[in-house]
Formats: structure tokens, C-alpha cells, sequence
């Protein structure tokens, strides 16, 4: 996997990114100035960032794994040490499936009826291969999503959700906070 060099980094046009940002050049990046990274952050091969006018907004020590798509118009945030698993896919948008409305980007918007929602996801989450999440959806704190999942509402702190329809599996262990505080007096020094 070969990374955007810094000057390619710059090219690209973020609305700000941190030091030690890794992006595959085979990453497709859809209205970058408004797309903000952090440090430490690497983006994979063949994964998609489409930004709406709310932005992307990616904080520190992030993977987003290969083939995993972040898009909508919707403000997605993805807070710091979160790690994003091969082929996720997280929308801030959603079509009408009901029927009543039409669907697709090229179809006119008064015939469609697109919902757009943020999207948090909080710090020390990790979200399984192949899980979709949905526009208004806040994976709090320390969350673990396991692959196949579909997230289409709030997560509490701290558990294990898994399945379709999501349900919660048991409380977490939060070993990862004393791993964080070790981290952060190792930089420190």
C-alpha cells in the first residue's frame, strides 16, 4: 500500500490534518476542505470520504480500514483512538425506502425524500467488518460493534452490541482507559 506523500497531502485540499496521517493513494476523498483528521490517522486502500456541507471530522489515533465508506450530508465524527473495520459503511444520509418517495442522488431532491442526521462515534470505539451505520446514530464512549451489525440508534457506554437487529451483548471491560493513560505519559516523556 503505498501512502500520500506530504505534498500529495497538501494537494488534496482537508480543511486541516494533523501530523502522521497515512491515506492510501487508492482512497477516494470527496470535498476534502471540508474534512478535518487528527494525528496518528491511517486511511486504507479503496475507502471512499465523501464529506456534506457538515463535514467529516476524524480526531486522533484512528484506522479506517479497506473498503469502508464514510458518507452524507450529515456531520459524521469520528473521535479519537476509534477503529473503523474493512467495509464498514456510515451514512449521514438515507433514501425513503417506503416506496412513496423516489430514490438515488440523480433523481430530483422534491421527488425524493432524503433524511440527513449526524453521526457521532466517541472515543475508543471499534465497529466490526461489514456493519452499517445510520444517520442520528451516537456510539458512545468505549463501545464495541461486532461485524454485521446495523446501527441505527444510540449506543450506551461501554458494551458489546452485535447483530440485526443490534442488540447489547454485556458490559465491556475498560482496561483500554489504563492502556490510554500508559500511552499518554509514554508521549509525554
Amino acid at each position: 500500500m503505498a501512502f500520500l506523500t506530504e505534498k500529495e497531502l497538501k494537494k488534496v485540499g482537508f480543511k486541516s490534518y494533523g501530523n502522521n496521517v497515512l491515506i492510501s493513494d487508492k482512497a477516494s476523498i470527496y470535498s476534502p476542505e471540508t474534512i478535518s483528521i487528527g494525528s496518528n490517522v491511517r486511511i486504507d486502500d479503496f475507502c471512499i470520504l465523501s464529506a456534506g456541507t457538515e463535514g467529516i471530522k476524524i480526531g486522533n489515533y484512528i484506522h479506517i480500514a479497506c473498503y469502508t465508506s464514510i458518507i452524507g450530508a450529515g456531520k459524521i465524527t469520528l473521535k479519537d483512538y476509534c477503529n473503523i473495520s474493512s467495509r464498514v459503511a456510515i451514512y449521514s444520509s438515507n433514501d425513503d425506502y417506503s416506496g412513496e418517495w423516489m430514490t438515488n442522488p440523480m433523481v430530483p431532491s422534491e421527488y425524493t425524500n432524503v433524511k440527513h442526521g449526524p453521526v457521532l462515534i466517541d472515543r475508543h470505539v471499534i465497529i466490526g467488518a461489514g456493519s452499517v451505520i445510520l444517520p442520528h446514530s451516537h456510539i458512545k464512549e468505549g463501545v464495541s460493534i461486532g461485524a454485521l451489525s446495523l446501527v441505527k440508534a444510540d449506543c450506551e457506554p461501554n458494551y458489546i452490541y452485535a447483530g440485526n437487529p443490534l442488540q447489547k451483548i454485556k458490559k465491556k471491560d475498560m482496561g483500554y482507559l489504563r492502556k490510554e493513560d500508559l500511552l499518554n505519559n509514554h508521549l509525554n516523556q
